[in-house]
């Protein structure tokens, strides 16, 4: 994230950037992995838009990620299951997409701060 502060992202963006890249390798590195294949990230700024765009792919594009159903009998003491949640939190849109051959990309766009971010709403997209 040095590289983001170099290039003058906003503390903000940089800071959702960080949690969102660890959530986002995190879940590759337990969910994605296939012997003899790592992941793969990518970052793209975009400074005009004020907009980074975060993609991690793994090989495994039969495990889609969905976020967890938010209901009363999700154990409230579990350490897993509530990473998604945290990237549609941080993030303005996320979503995932295929991978070729097989594999999968989830992609997580966050937005520098602008009045439309402080008061928008975050949310994970439905289109596929």
């Amino acid at each position: 994230m040095t590289e983001l502060r170099s290039r003058g992202v906003s503390q903000d963006l940089t800071e959702r950037a960080e949690l969102v890249v660890a959530e986002l390798a995190a879940n590759a590195v337990l969910h994605g992995r296939v012997p003899g294949r790592c992941f793969r990230l990518t970052l793209v700024l975009d400074p005009a838009a004020d907009r980074l765009r975060i993609e991690v792919s793994d090989a495994r594009g039969d495990l889609r990620p969905l976020p967890r159903p938010t209901d009363a009998a999700s154990d409230p003491l579990s350490t897993t299951g509530r990473g998604l949640a945290l990237v549609a939190a941080l993030a303005d849109h996320w979503d995932c997409v295929p991978y070729p051959p097989s594999g999968k990309t989830v992609r997580a766009d966050l937005l520098g701060p602008s009045p439309e971010h402080i008061v928008g709403e975050c949310r994970p997209s439905t289109a596929r």
